[in-house]
């Protein structure tokens, strides 16, 4: 058997194919995408090669990537910028990207969401004390991400 440059490029357009129906599916960060590659046994130049095609058209898009995650991260599991921002952080996600990300969240959806959480927390939490039941929800919020200041404030004022 020979392996001829006809073989080779049928070869990575089986890559690619299967690489653009990998990030078709939902965003994906580009590293998601190289440890996939990594996974499928695809290294080095031959993954970068496969990335830049992935950009090119337009199936590989980090600013993309960036705003999906964090709408999605923000209305289905409620976590606030700061857990944003580290978790994108985690998948190389550039400064830009991740401030154009969490600029795309509403400040009324934002304080709404992270009032509605503070309220079910508030509510939940047994605790007689209530500086210590303050103290209880406000770590609880900081966990999801929410900033300190704004946690407080809004504790000041309605509890």
């Amino acid at each position: 058997m020979k392996s001829t440059k006809e073989d080779k490029n049928k070869s990575s357009a089986s890559i690619f194919l299967k690489a653009a129906n990998f990030c078709a599916y939902q965003e994906r960060s580009h590293k998601e995408v190289l440890q996939r590659l990594s996974e499928w046994g695809i290294m080095g130049l031959n993954a970068g090669e496969i990335i830049t095609q992935l950009i090119e058209h337009n199936y590989l898009n980090e600013e993309r990537f960036a705003i999906a995650f964090a709408g999605g991260k923000f209305r289905t599991k409620h976590w606030g910028k700061n857990k944003i921002k580290a978790e994108l952080k985690l998948h190389d996600i550039s400064d830009y990207c991740i401030q154009k990300a969490l600029n795309e969240i509403e400040p009324t959806d934002y304080i709404h969401t992270l009032q509605n959480e503070l309220d079910k927390k508030f509510s939940q939490t047994k605790e007689n004390n209530i500086l210590s039941k303050r103290a209880k929800v406000a770590r609880y919020l900081v966990g999801k991400g929410f900033e300190p200041e704004i946690i407080w404030q809004l504790l000041k004022e309605k509890h």
